[in-house]
């Protein structure tokens, strides 16, 4: 794997950032959003092929059809519970490449019509670079006018979405804080900056700069201390995925919000033998823990704490409908029944059997639990006032066999 310090532009970017800081140094999480996110020079704002197999790490849009499509049919459910409404409104936030919106329109329109019709499908992306092979990719529905539009979350108006706001991947990716427990108390990772030296930037660490970060660990019911933890442990706090899911909530008239991500409950995510944290980099496929290197040129993300997205429903006044892993979830939602039926393909077609063997090898993908089948799948309501409307089928664990 090349290593390099990152893009000359963006490192530039953040040493000035830091040199006009009172104290010389930024938290972690300002280094991390300017690395994944500064409008010219971020990874994720600059890119336009950061993901897939040819990029620095694929996800399940890349595997095929089969997830997008067995995802819809969780949006067919949901607008049936919902008194199937026009608009019916479909909000993914951080779509990438527009893979799975197209997979999603596309099997709506040939498999439910009806429901089809109803769409009106939202991309929330801040990256104007993606926003335009968003644009490209799902240019044939927008001349055939289908209701497509791009939106930022905080501009779109308060209770304004009847249906479903999802995410694929996108909580994992946004900006830590990096806390180090020590023998005086919780201090903050910041970075600084070192002229002429071969590693310029530097870990350091200093006062939390957060209240929220000093009462985090009580409210999500895990309170490390030096009696049982070693000195030095250090881990995340992503105070970002509670203002996000704040605000989606906010957006959220009646319906869904369902979030797909890797993680664990604060209880397994602040365990004792995870004592660097979950904090990780991938460039070109491959993936360590230096965020200090290869800086704007790789991904960072860190694993998500279900307890705490669970937690800030509540107070935002979304009810927690169920989570389970996605194995489970997609095998609810049919993924089961796909596998039968490739392996019940007869054909003489070389092509047809190498098409049969891909996807089945792309839906064992999907629910391997080394892989992608373990992400957790987060769904909580708002507005929902019968039982039905708050069962779901992807939350219904299949029979045991």
């Amino acid at each position: 794997m090349a290593v390099s310090l990152g893009k000359p532009e963006l490192c530039a970017v953040i040493r000035d950032r830091i040199q006009r800081s009172p104290q010389q140094q930024i938290p972690f999480a300002d280094f991390m959003a300017l690395a994944l996110y500064h409008p010219e020079h971020g990874y994720y704002t600059s890119k336009t092929e950061p993901l897939g197999m040819g990029g620095d790490f694929a996800t399940s849009v890349h595997l095929g059809p089969d997830f997008g499509e067995l995802l819809a049919e969780q949006w067919v459910e949901m607008w049936h519970h919902l008194g199937q409404p026009e608009p019916f409104h479909l909000v993914e936030m951080g779509p990438g490449q527009g893979l799975l919106a197209n997979t999603i329109l596309t099997y709506l329109q040939r498999q439910y019509p009806n429901c089809f019709a109803a769409v009106h499908y939202t991309l929330v992306e801040t990256s104007e670079a993606l926003r335009q092979v968003q644009q490209a990719r799902l240019a044939r529905w927008q001349a055939a006018a289908v209701p497509i539009d791009w939106r930022k979350l905080t501009d779109m108006p308060a209770a304004s979405v009847t249906g479903c706001c999802f995410s694929n991947e996108l909580v994992d990716a946004l900006p830590v804080h990096r806390v180090t427990l020590t023998p005086t108390g919780w201090q903050e990772q910041y970075i600084t900056y070192r002229e002429g030296t071969d590693q310029p930037f530097v870990t350091v660490l200093g006062p939390l700069s957060q209240p929220a970060l000093s009462t985090y660990f009580a409210w999500v019911g895990t309170v490390p201390t030096l009696d049982t933890y070693p000195d030095g442990y250090t881990t995340e706090v992503n105070l970002a995925a509670l203002e996000w899911l704040k605000q989606v909530a906010t957006k959220l008239h009646q319906g869904y919000v369902l979030t797909i991500d890797y993680g664990y409950s604060a209880e397994r995510y602040y365990s004792p033998a995870r004592s660097q944290g979950t904090l990780q980099c991938y460039y070109q496929h491959a993936h360590h823990n230096d965020p200090l290197i290869n800086i704007g040129q790789q991904d960072i993300t860190a694993q998500v704490d279900f307890t705490a997205l669970a937690r800030q429903g509540d107070r935002a006044g979304l009810s927690n409908l169920g989570q389970v892993p996605q194995e489970l979830f997609l095998m609810a939602l049919g993924l089961g029944d796909r596998l039968n039926q490739l392996m019940q393909i007869e054909s003489s077609s070389p092509q047809a059997v190498r098409y049969a063997l891909q996807r089945r090898e792309a839906l064992h993908q999907l629910m391997n639990p080394l892989g992608v089948g373990k992400f957790n799948v987060l769904i909580q309501g708002k507005g929902l006032t019968t039982p039905e409307q708050q069962t779901l089928k992807g939350l219904t664990l299949p029979p045991l066999r």
